[in-house]
């Protein structure tokens, strides 16, 4: 069991990440990548993208291995655009590189090639390449999915927020790997490894992750800790074969040609996370006239759906956005 130990302050300052965590998601897909877990849901993913690996994206993938720890200068958990955080990662000082290797050899082994980063160039342009490579084959394809997945994720955690404060949100996250019980927040680890965290006041950022299969931590020094989790209690992407570049479905979004469902997107994307009963109440429909019509708009791609208990909380899409800013 991994113990988190917070105090006031800590539940002060924990949050829940206002936005992706490009290369924490990057690792969390690299992890995914290697190992075997979840077939249906990765299985056609792995397969088509393990036959289009790079060789310096072949180089990055050996250096993080599942079940080992992996230098966090190749994925800097930190928010921003993965250009520029790629770029933050290839500008690492060769000394910070040295020493979080030296620490991880210490614990897990390390490729034989991996000594030489810390003073050759050339290696770490072609590592960092590979990093970008990786990017760019396993997440980029599908990034307004995986941001739609994100926002739809922290809508239910602001309204678990509203209902019972930080302690709901730690408590409804992942149950089944995180239990809280106060001051502590216990997550079970499959190695069987035994720590104690104590957060003298730093407190929790907590990152929704749609290719996490269960909690870790990241803990980094002069930045607070990270708890990555499964996004929409892992089952934000169904499948990966669902996963692709958006594209209008033409009959579902010809079903969009009336003032009414014209309204409900307009309302949604004014509203984004309202439930079905508030988008009826904003739209002045009935209930069931939003649940239906938010299934059209579901189904031609133009809005993301999430529950939370007995509710749907609609979010637009990066597709439906577009669609109201299309010029008429």
């Amino acid at each position: 069991m991994y113990r988190i130990h917070f105090t006031v302050h800590d539940l002060a300052r924990t949050r829940v990440s206002p936005e992706p965590l490009p290369l924490q998601e990057l690792h969390v897909a690299v992890r995914a990548l290697q190992d075997r877990g979840q077939p249906l849901r990765f299985g056609a993913w792995r397969r088509a993208c393990a036959g289009a690996l790079s060789e310096p994206a072949r180089l990055a993938l050996s250096l993080s291995r599942p079940n080992m720890v992996a230098p966090t200068f190749c994925w800097p958990e930190l928010p921003g655009a993965p250009e520029q955080l790629l770029e933050q990662a290839r500008a690492t000082p060769n000394d910070v590189v040295a020493a979080e290797l030296a620490e991880i050899a210490c614990r897990d082994p390390l490729p034989s090639w991996a000594a030489g980063l810390g003073r050759d160039a050339e290696l770490r342009d072609r590592l960092h390449t590979g990093v970008e490579q990786l990017f760019a084959l396993l997440l980029a394809p599908y990034w307004s999915q995986l941001t739609e997945a994100y926002a739809a994720d922290r809508a239910v955690r602001l309204r678990q927020f509203q209902a019972g404060g930080i302690a709901a949100v730690l408590s409804a996250a992942s149950p089944e790997w995180l239990r809280w019980r106060p001051p502590v927040l216990e997550i079970r680890i499959p190695s069987g490894i035994e720590h104690d965290l104590y957060l003298e006041g730093q407190g929790l950022l907590l990152a929704p992750s749609a290719f996490a299969t269960r909690p870790y931590v990241t803990v980094e020094v002069d930045r607070q800790p990270v708890v990555a989790y499964p996004a929409g209690g892992g089952d934000a992407l169904v499948g990966l074969t669902a996963l692709a570049p958006q594209q209008p479905n033409g009959t579902a979004v010809a079903a969009l040609l009336g003032q009414t469902r014209a309204t409900i997107l307009t309302t949604i994307a004014a509203h984004p996370s309202c439930t079905t009963t508030e988008l009826a109440r904003l739209a002045d429909v009935s209930p069931a006239g939003a649940s239906q019509h938010a299934t059209v708009l579901r189904a031609a791609g133009l809005v993301h759906t999430v529950r939370y208990r007995n509710s749907a909380l609609h979010t637009p899409t990066q597709l439906g956005l577009a669609l109201l800013d299309t010029p008429t």
